[in-house]
Formats: structure tokens, sequence, C-alpha cells
């Protein structure tokens, strides 16, 4: 099998790029060639490597989701870490005097929830704002590049997992993203993509012959990728989408639930692509620590039939349905605005239940359709 070539492993042919100039570049330990070499230190051996940039979870991936961090010297190369999920998420106009070029390698989750693309957009604006360039090292889309699914966001629920109006499934490379960002949403920097060879959109993340390394915690495997956002939405309500367990985001219940009695009845929803597994499970951490909970195991039997957002609201309606006194949407973080689950879901009718499910399928199939027609001249394979 011939491996898909990475953006990071043509810099040989893009070097006029970066000749004479202090580059930074935002990462973490996706960013590594098909040979594990990291990305740092490619640029290192090859550019005047200045800086480097964190998103959430950190430089080396060793932070927990939602927790800040602050500026550091990374103790591997003696490089300055400037945070980007601190006390601020856009680089500051000291830092970018000190740049020339701006850079990315990261390995996205293909997920309008997923908060690197924003550090993306965030970092942009500031090149943009402040005339350097933004170069970015094209990665696949890890559940591939042809489906797109979900509803549009509601920019009156922009947020740091919801920034642009796009459905939860994109199904475009961060490089096909920056175009769309750049272009489409009128950010207007000085933007260039090394695109990949080799790499064709129906392909899942295995038939690329790359690596597979975790893009935060807990992300363990493509099948997280897959189950992501099916799942997801319940980071803002009182069911445990499987942190602090082996398998999060394939993984879900709560103290409530009865595992027999919900994989039942979501079987009998026939929604193509997935079984549900009854399954009762005691997470290390997170929302129920060490607390037995009863759930289901969301197995995906079909990658290409599985929809995980039809799925995720089907989900959320029957439990809803199934537990009324027992499931709960947690508030705001801060009071007057809106809640997570708002933010996630992207829209007000789930919270107050203005459709039925049938419904909310056509919203669904709508607004796919819409995405698609947006994202096609941004679409570089």
């Amino acid at each position: 099998m011939s491996k898909t070539v990475l953006g990071i492993e043509r810099l040989d042919e893009f070097m006029n790029l970066f000749e004479g100039k202090r580059v930074g570049l935002i990462t973490n330990p996706t960013g590594i060639d098909s040979n594990f070499k990291s990305s740092i230190d490619i640029l290192r051996e090859k550019v005047n490597l200045v800086a480097l940039f964190s998103p959430e979870h950190g430089v080396r991936a060793s932070i927990q989701a939602g927790q800040h961090l602050e500026t550091y010297i990374d103790s591997e190369t003696g490089i300055v870490v400037h945070s980007l999920y601190g006390k601020t998420r856009h680089p500051s106009e000291e830092i970018m005097n000190s740049l020339d070029v701006m850079t990315i390698d990261i390995q996205d989750a293909g997920s309008r929830y997923y908060t690197f693309i924003y550090t993306m957009a965030y970092c942009m604006e500031a090149c943009a704002k402040y005339g350097k360039k933004f170069v970015v090292f094209d990665r696949p889309n890890p559940i591939n590049g042809e489906a797109c699914e979900g509803n549009i966001l509601d920019l009156k629920y922009r947020s740091f997992v919801g920034y642009y109006e796009m459905p939860q499934r994109h199904g475009m490379t961060i490089g096909e993203l920056a175009k769309l960002f750049n272009e489409e949403y009128g950010i207007g920097c000085d933007l260039e993509v090394i695109p990949m060879l080799k790499w064709t959109r129906d392909m899942d993340f295995e038939a690329t012959g790359l690596p597979w390394v975790l893009p935060s915690p807990n992300f363990p495997t493509i099948n997280t990728a897959y189950a992501y956002n099916a799942t997801c939405l319940f980071e803002g309500t009182n069911v445990e989408e499987g942190r602090g367990t082996t398998t999060p985001f394939e993984l879900f219940g709560a103290p409530y639930m009865n595992s027999e009695e919900l994989a039942r009845k979501l079987n009998s929803l026939n929604l193509e692509g997935v079984y549900f597994r009854p399954q009762w499970f005691t997470p290390t951490f997170s929302k129920y620590p060490k607390t037995l909970c009863g759930g289901v195991f969301m197995h995906i039997t079909d990658r290409k039939k599985f929809k995980a957002v039809k799925t995720s609201f089907a989900i959320v309606e029957t439990i809803r349905d199934m537990y009324p006194d027992d499931f709960k949407i947690n508030k705001p973080y801060v009071e007057g605005r809106p809640c997570m689950f708002e933010f996630e879901s992207g829209c007000d009718y789930m919270i107050k239940r203005t459709y039925k499910l049938e419904e909310l399928y056509e919203i669904l199939e709508r607004d796919s359709a819409k995405f698609e027609k947006i994202r096609k001249p941004y679409l570089l394979y």
C-alpha cells in the first residue's frame, strides 16, 4: 500500500516560503511525518523556527479537556511555547511581531466541535491583522472527506466549539477548512496550503498507511473519531460520554439508566450502520467518578452507512423520553449566556424540543446538502 504523503513531508518543495523568515508552528504530538519524526524537529533542521504555539491539551497533549495553560519553555527544544488556550486564544501583537510566517501541522478530528480548527482560525485572523503569512501543512480528515452531515451552526451560539456556519461533520481537511475560513468567512490572510499527495476523499485513515497519534487525551483510536460526532453532545448534559473509561465517546450512560432497556430502545430505531450493546461501566473521573453507570457501547458496524449526527439526535431524544425526571441539560458556565448543549447543538430548537425526531432528520438532510454546495469551491482533492 502506498502511503499518503503529508504536507510536512513536502517541505523541501516549498522552501521559498520560509527562506530568511522567522517561523512559528502550531502543533502537538500529531505533528509527525510517516516515519514518526516530529514536525518540530523537521522545521528546526531546515528553517528558523523561533516559536511554538499550543492549542487545547498542550504541545505534548498532556492536559485534559478544558484545562487552561500558560506560556512556557518546551523542555525538549528550549523554544518558547505560547499558549493559545489560556487567558487569550489570539496571539498578541508582540508575539506576531516576532514572526514572519506562522504555520500549523496538527491532526484534526473531522468535527465542528474540535477546537484545533478555531485555534487555526484565530491565528489566521492575527496574520491578517498584522500582515503575516499563514501556511498549513495539510493532513487527512480521519473520517474521510466525502460525507458531511449535521445542522448548520446558528451564529447566536458561536463559541470555541463551533465558530462558523458549518455542520458537525464537515468532511474537509484542515487545509481545505483554512481556505473556507479565509475566503467564505472573510478572514482574508495571506494563506498557503501545502497539499498532500496520494490522498483521496473516500479514504478512511487506515487507508493512508499513516500512524495514528492521539490528538487529545480522550481520542485513543480512529473509532473514537467516528463516534465523536454522535456522542459529544452529551458533554453539555448529565450523561457521561465515556470520559474516564478506555473507550470515550463509544460508551455512554449514567447511574440512572438501565443498560438493557436503553439498548433495546435504541436498536428499535433501526439506525443504519450502528448497534447498541448494553454495558455497565465505572468511570475513573469526569461526571461520575467511581460510580457504576448503566449505558451502552455504540458499535459502528458500517462506517459508510453510519450517520453520526442523526444518531446523536436520536440518542438524545430517546434518553429524554425514557428518563424525563433524571436527564438534565447542564446550566451555562456564565449566567446569561447559552449553555454548552446549545453551543454544541448550534441551535435552540434541540433544547426547546421544537421539532419531532423525524423533523430533526429533515433539518439534518437540508443543512447537509446546503453545506455540500458551500464547501465545494474549497476542496483540494
